[in-house]
């Protein structure tokens, strides 16, 4: 067998569900890399600095010298290791032929020199051209798409994510923002969530969502959000789009929402509610941030909350009325209560 070489939207097409090798350095993966993809690294980052500088300071030839009897010791585990991600996809009945699709940073030497490995031990073997930066190419590419998006806008505390799941349960395309920034969007937003992907690995999942959701010209429904989600940014063309579709804004009573907040965050730790209380000082002002924080000692949850809800309707007020990006057309949706299913089916009901 030989090697085969395909483009970025061959890749694409047909990487679902397939075994597809990183074997750049652990620092580049962890950094950022294809969703699901599996990290088998020619050289570990010392490996990879010490060959790099021989490379820029002496010659290619000399950097392959000095690569081959790192890469000789490692040829058995590799193999092994391959050998088991396939046999645990078997299991599980994700594939039935082992392709392996493979890439490094430029789709050079590394890639090529694992992917002789694998197809002289028998393994059907891809090889994508340009390597990761094509990926990453393909990637900012799908933020510039024309995508027809149905914006759903509400006060804090209105269940916006929940009602998104409900609707994707119900076979809508949805965009999960937070869920995949891994945060709430709020200064209380990384409360209970897993650390937050880097920008370029946010971008990578996003850009295949999109991609996967963009089908037929069907609508896609998206949170309104601000352009940063705690530590990661929406990308601009993407968010400009956001701006400039239709918002279907929910506005659903005070106390309806704060019941939710309460029982969303009331059951996190006192430290971690009052330094996210602290972070927006500033704006809530010394007098109610003292306020807030004492009652969050106390275990006042509610009167805690109150003075936090009230802040956040006043804020989003405000930012809506600054805002450079008005949206195109705003429909107001009226709900009495905070529950996900009910105002799902609310939302399908307006034409």
């Amino acid at each position: 067998m030989a090697v085969q070489k395909i483009s970025i939207d061959e890749f694409i097409a047909q990487v679902s569900h397939a075994i597809v090798i990183d074997v750049r350095s652990p620092g580049e993966f962890e950094h950022a890399h294809i969703p699901h993809a599996y990290n088998l690294p020619l050289f570990n980052n010392e490996e990879r600095a010490l060959i790099g500088t021989t490379y820029k300071k002496q010659s290619r030839e000399d950097a392959i010298k000095a690569g081959l009897p790192l890469f000789g010791n490692k040829m058995l585990g590799m193999i092994e290791t391959v050998e088991a991600w396939i046999h645990e996809k078997q299991k599980n009945n994700l594939i039935y032929k082992p392709t392996i699709y493979i890439h490094c940073w430029r789709g050079g030497m590394r890639s090529a020199a694992v992917a002789w490995l694998l197809d002289l031990y028998g393994y059907k073997v891809i090889q994508l051209t340009g390597g990761y930066k094509a990926y990453r190419n393909w990637v900012l590419a799908q933020f510039n798409l024309p995508y027809r998006l149905k914006v759903l806008g509400g006060y804090t505390g209105s269940g916006k994510t929940e009602i998104l799941q409900e609707l994707k349960n119900r076979k809508h395309k949805v965009i999960d923002l937070e869920g995949i920034a891994h945060h709430k969007g709020s200064a209380f937003g990384a409360i209970g969530q897993a650390i937050q992907p880097s920008q370029e690995m946010f971008e990578n999942i996003l850009a295949e969502d999109l991609f996967e959701q963009h089908h037929n010209n069907e609508s896609i429904w998206i949170e309104d959000e601000s352009q940063r989600i705690g530590t990661v940014m929406i990308p601009t063309t993407l968010f400009h789009l956001i701006r400039n579709s239709t918002c279907y804004f929910l506005t659903i009573p005070f106390e309806e929402r704060l019941s939710f907040i309460l029982e969303g965050y009331g059951k996190f730790d006192k430290e971690s509610l009052m330094e996210a209380t602290q972070r927006i000082e500033k704006r809530l002002g010394g007098l109610e941030t003292k306020n807030a924080i004492n009652y969050i000692l106390e275990g006042q949850f509610k009167e805690a909350f109150a003075i936090l809800l009230k802040y956040y309707d006043k804020w989003y007020e405000k930012n809506a009325k600054n805002q450079t990006l008005p949206k195109v057309e705003l429909i107001p949706i009226m709900a009495e209560r905070v529950d996900p299913l009910l105002n799902a089916l609310l939302i399908e009901k307006i034409k």
